[in-house]
């Protein structure tokens, strides 16, 4: 796609330029890293798997037709890669007692609204995020996907269609779904002061 220009970085690695794939690397390594983390739940393997996932796009380079954007190809092959670990059962059968512990996710909590975080809206802050990493480790692999992609990665309606090889129609009962549940896990964090709500 001429106005991609990481398929043209592409084709030109295709073509034998090395540091076109070190660009690449260094333009979408990071955000690998913090999608597989959805999936594994562990700071090194989600480092790992990110590798793998750029491996795997080394060895695809003969192979690579830009009839989609290279972003959009990425994901399919790392959403492709990190549901295979899953149900290859290593870190498939560890994921909601990792996501229950607490899982090793950063929690950014200078980023929540006012600036530094005091004592107490850290607390609520991880918490929040651990409901959150509950909710994702218990929705089906196809939920989880879509809604990484759209929520968490920022992926159109389109490309989350071609990175499932599925319709937009598909995509968007995906989404509901995961939101439905979303709506229901998070209820409780729904209070106007952004509490906790406790019986």
């Amino acid at each position: 796609m001429a106005s991609d220009p990481d398929a043209a970085l592409m084709l030109a690695f295709q073509n034998g330029d090395e540091r076109a794939f070190r660009t690449l690397f260094e333009r979408h390594g990071r955000a690998m890293v913090g999608f597989c983390h959805h999936y594994v739940k562990d700071g090194a393997r989600a480092e790992e798997l990110a590798q793998d996932v750029f491996l795997k796009v080394h060895r695809s380079a003969a192979r690579y037709q830009p009839t989609a954007r290279f972003r959009t190809w990425l994901y399919r092959i790392a959403a492709n890669h990190c549901l295979n670990e899953l149900r290859r059962g290593e870190y498939g059968a560890r994921r909601e007692a990792a996501a229950r512990e607490g899982g090793s996710a950063p929690v950014d909590l200078d980023s929540l609204p006012g600036g530094a975080a005091t004592p107490e809206q850290a607390a609520v802050g991880e918490a929040l995020a651990g409901a959150v990493r509950e909710l994702l480790a218990r929705l089906p692999e196809k939920q989880r996907t879509a809604f990484v992609l759209c929520r968490l990665e920022g992926l159109s309606y389109e490309e989350i269609a071609e990175v499932l090889e599925t319709s937009v129609s598909a995509v968007k009962s995906l989404l509901h779904r995961a939101t439905v549940a979303a709506a229901e896990a998070l209820a409780p964090w729904s209070a106007p002061d952004g509490k906790e709500a406790r019986q």
